[in-house]
């Protein structure tokens, strides 16, 4: 069996894209979107009768024509962030009710995991390709449902799914962060979380986790140092271990034959703790890079055969 495992695409529509064709293209069985899916920011565009105005990555922009609008709309959707057209009474609307922004920003992201559910199941309609996609701490708990109504997608939060022998056992939850995301849950309570989901599988030896925090000091986890204002440290370069301990302390417990996670962008890379292959395929969506790991499992052995990381 063949997984093509990718993560934190953070609302990039090129990287989504790519992942679904991803299946066909390397011959994989089994598609798994470890979460972090859904953008982080809109950037507004303002109408000036005929002209439209935006700041994009700190440079004002100005688009004269429907043609480079919609251009300049692709660019935006493909980095990660929700194009959204304004008139100027609107613009001002929003500067005096911030609601009206959290309002629009919801609408926007809910309507994007809709869109992309439509489009996984036209692209993998008659493929023979299975697709898990698992929310995780930044993914608004509203995404839930829409990605479970999809035909041709499972979700994985929370659910044990056969895979050919291994059992698919995911979770989007992570330890405390800085940003007090969606998903966050103190590590005790966090392991709890972790037991009552292995405790399904027949076999722990032959499960896949799908845990979106990394393993805490198995360099999966290495992410720049912040000082107290959230500054970085270094300039970005001090690096410190920020994984859950209930994760690596789950995966020392149950050797699973493999650990899928990701959450921290610079963390990419493969290690073994104990008999359990960890992988962190990492992320550059802003650049519309896909980044995913392609891991081959002997089903009959119950171990993994091969693993290669890919960018695309």
């Amino acid at each position: 069996m063949r997984i093509f495992f990718a993560t934190d695409i953070h609302g990039s529509d090129v990287c989504w894209r790519k992942f679904l064709n991803a299946g066909a293209f390397h011959k994989a069985d089994v598609l798994v979107m470890g979460g972090d899916m859904t953008g982080k920011a809109m950037v507004p565009i303002v109408s000036n009768g005929g002209t439209w105005e935006l700041t994009l990555q700190g440079q004002r922009q100005v688009v004269t024509s429907e043609d480079e609008l919609a251009a300049m709309e692709k660019r935006i959707s493909d980095r990660g962030y929700y194009p959204v057209r304004l008139a100027r009474d609107e613009v001002d609307a929003w500067s005096a009710d911030p609601a009206l922004v959290d309002a629009r920003f919801k609408q926007e992201m809910l309507q994007s995991v809709e869109r992309w559910m439509a489009i996984a199941d036209d692209k993998l309609r008659g493929k023979g390709i299975r697709c898990v996609v698992s929310p995780a701490n930044d993914d608004m708990f509203e995404i839930d449902p829409l990605i479970e109504a999809a035909e041709l997608v499972d979700l994985g939060e929370s659910n044990a799914i056969a895979l050919d022998g291994f059992t698919l056992v995911s979770t989007g939850w992570a330890n405390p962060t800085p940003w007090n995301t969606f998903r966050e849950l103190p590590e005790d309570e966090l392991r709890a979380r972790i037991d009552g989901l292995v405790g399904e599988v027949q076999d722990p030896r032959k499960a896949i986790f799908n845990f979106h925090a990394p393993p805490y000091g198995s360099n999966l986890d290495s992410a720049p140092k912040l000082d107290e204002e959230m500054n970085y440290v270094a300039g970005g370069q001090a690096l410190v271990p920020v994984g859950s301990r209930a994760v690596r302390d789950a995966i020392v417990a149950y050797g699973p034959v493999l650990s899928l996670h990701g959450h921290i962008h610079e963390g990419r890379g493969a290690v073994k703790i104990g008999r359990t292959l960890a992988v962190n395929p990492g992320s550059t969506y802003e650049d519309g890079v896909l980044q995913a790991a392609i891991v081959d499992l002997d089903a009959k052995k119950g171990e993994v055969k091969r693993y290669l990381l890919i960018n695309g």
